[in-house]
């Protein structure tokens, strides 16, 4: 029981261990039943033990229980759990579903590696549960990772395989980044040419805009609605909210190759546009429009029924909608007569406004059916819809100023968090982005800002890794990026751990050992202590080395 990852809140260890045998019984109780199903099919798959329905835990021939309970206790919070291994078997209580399924996750890390493969290995072996009693809850209610589907496409199976891993490190919030400007992910069936045009590009820039390489290969793809449908239920499953993105005004580039009204016509040739294929911020962004806001109601109006605000009380967040707002630049509404117009018939001070106007528009017609937007912490700039929540990325600063305001919080400040950034500074590092952020400084990471009064502090609703994708073209380049550093990040989200300055790294270094054989028996292709392996170095593409610390907090 010493290798958890993440560190459960308290652990007493017994004497002895449970042994699931070809005899073992599972009993999943009342409001337990999707999580009896979805561990009896892993551990089946793994164990090859049968783990036929049983009854509630008891032995009254005096003799070892070798079964498993899903209990629900009203007693313990939401996603609270209690493991107890003795006597009588294996016996997990949640105050929710989702407490029960935590639970179940850290059985499945009690059995050992093998438990994460999809078959039984072939030998014989003793799949045993030690004695002792695990009590742990989570320390923020929102966990997340964005996956940036948008810049390189994740097919459908790979989205689910991510979902399948968040629910191991007991993360429950996928923050799904569907539209830039290199790509529109979703299918709308109002506006086919969303992903006909929108969904593919011609050429790829490898590595860095300013490398001098393309990949001349046509890349694109899109979810259908019932694959969307199909990831939003299978994270429900796994007690996982799905929050769409849809960026706007700015990073919408694919979205005005396919219709070019919704540019600014009046100061550039919108027709000419293609989904675009290098990196960095870019200058065509959507018109301020009574033509664009009804366009992207309509879009709005598949994403909300495609994504469900009622998905149940174990997947809390499923009724955000993330609009970005980020990185808009304001040249072409400067220029444009359009821009310029609106602002003086809705009294505007200037562009800044210009787009706090736009985004409080959907946060308004988002509110009028039930929902919240949320948004990069650019929304701040000229004031924020009561309501809506900010992702705080370019740094502390933006999560300080909305908590301040008011507004609820997400943490993922970029100097920590990105986990596209690079991982060490030696030159075999793939891809160099951004700033060095080692499995140790993940692991350092604090989400609430020291400044911030106890009541401010509460409307930080949590923290979330985010995994940009314009330098990870394929599965195993992501799996480099994000692991063993999620597993870190895991813990500072689940985790009551002390000041970042007093965290035990040796310890958690030393159970992050064990956690690479369960990722080994994932199949994930994650970053070696030593470093990358010959086949994951990418050597001659240019990255975007930053030198120099970090800002400061």
């Amino acid at each position: 029981m010493t290798e958890l990852i993440p560190a459960p809140r308290g652990v007493v260890a017994g004497s002895g261990e449970v042994r699931l045998t070809a005899r073992s019984r599972l009993h999943a109780g009342p409001g337990t039943e999707g999580v009896g199903r979805w561990l009896r099919t892993v551990l089946g798959q793994a164990t090859g033990l049968p783990l036929g329905e049983g009854r509630e835990l008891d032995n009254p021939d005096g003799t070892d229980g070798d079964g498993i309970g899903l209990l629900l206790d009203p007693g313990l919070g939401p996603e609270e759990y209690r493991l107890v291994s003795d006597r009588t078997g294996v016996l997990i209580e949640g105050g929710s579903a989702a407490g029960v399924f935590w639970g179940a996750q850290t059985l499945r890390q009690l059995l050992g590696p093998d438990a994460y493969r999809r078959a039984p290995l072939g030998r014989d072996r003793v799949w045993a549960v030690p004695h002792g009693t695990i009590e742990d809850s989570p320390r923020f209610r929102w966990r997340g990772l964005m996956l940036d589907v948008a810049r390189h496409f994740m097919p459908k199976e790979g989205v689910l395989r991510y979902l399948d891993l968040m629910a191991a490190h007991k993360l429950n919030v996928l923050h799904f980044h569907l539209t830039d400007d290199q790509g529109w992910r979703i299918e709308i069936k109002r506006y086919p040419k969303l992903t006909e045009i929108g969904s593919w590009r011609a050429r790829t820039k490898v590595g860095h805009r300013a490398s001098p390489l393309w990949d001349d290969t046509p890349h694109g793809g899109h979810y259908t609605q019932d694959d969307i449908r199909e990831i939003v239920a299978y994270a429900a499953e796994r007690h996982i909210s799905v929050v769409p993105e849809i960026d706007v005004p700015g990073h919408s580039q694919a979205a005005i190759a396919a219709y070019p009204e919704l540019g600014n016509t009046d100061v550039i040739d919108t027709a000419s546009l293609t989904v675009w294929d290098t990196w960095g911020i870019n200058p065509n962004v959507l018109a301020p429009t009574d033509n664009t806001l009804r366009f992207y109601e309509g879009v709005l109006e598949e994403v909300l029924e495609l994504f469900p605000a009622d998905a149940g009380p174990s997947v809390p967040f499923s009724g955000f909608v993330h609009l970005g707002g980020d990185e808009c630049p304001k040249d072409q509404w400067r220029a444009s007569a359009v821009a310029q117009q609106r602002i003086n018939d809705l009294g505007l001070a200037d562009e800044d406004a210009l787009q706090s106007w736009f985004v409080g528009h959907f946060a308004t017609w988002l509110a009028a059916r039930g929902r919240r937007l949320i948004g990069w912490d650019e929304i701040l700039e000229g004031g924020l819809a009561p309501g809506a929540a900010v992702s705080s990325w370019r740094g502390y600063a933006g999560g300080v100023a909305a908590a301040r305001a008011g507004h609820d919080v997400v943490m993922c400040p970029e100097q920590h968090v990105y986990l596209d950034h690079r991982q060490d500074a030696g030159p075999d590092e793939p891809v160099p982005i951004g700033y060095v952020r080692t499995l140790e400084d993940v692991y350092r990471f604090e989400p609430v800002p020291p400044q911030l009064t106890a009541e401010e502090a509460g409307r930080v609703l949590g923290t979330q890794a985010n995994a940009w994708s314009e330098v990870t073209e394929n599965q195993d380049r992501v799996d480099y990026q994000v692991f063993p550093r999620l597993a870190a990040f895991a813990e500072v989200a689940w985790s009551a751990l002390p000041a970042p300055a007093e965290r035990d790294f040796a310890d958690f270094e030393r159970r992050t050992t064990a956690h690479r054989r369960r990722l080994d028996a994932l199949g994930v292709a994650h970053r070696p202590p030593t470093g990358p392996l010959p086949w994951q170095r990418r050597p001659g593409v240019l990255g975007r080395p930053l030198d120099g610390p970090p800002p400061n907090r």
